[in-house]
């Protein structure tokens, strides 16, 4: 399996400052999942980062053949675990 990036997702995740290990952490490793509401075929992958002070990362990826494309990537502020 790998993982890819959207153009938006490379760009977002290079504005943010956010570490591709982190993404690919919350998408290997997840605290939680969830069905994103734009599809069934989108997942938002959640995974708390002491390396940015204990917060969450949300990831939004789906499915793509064998591998997975990140769609978007930020730390969110309102999510629980």
């Amino acid at each position: 399996m790998m993982i890819g990036f959207t153009a938006h997702a490379r760009l977002t995740i290079q504005e943010r400052g956010l570490a591709l290990e982190w993404v690919e952490r919350a998408i290997l490793d997840a605290d939680r999942i969830e069905t994103d509401p734009s599809g069934p075929e989108v997942c938002r992958s959640f995974k708390r980062i002491p390396e940015a002070g204990d917060r969450i990362i949300r990831v939004v990826h789906r499915r793509d053949g064998a591998d997975i494309l990140v769609i978007t990537a930020f730390l969110d502020r309102g999510a629980k675990l």
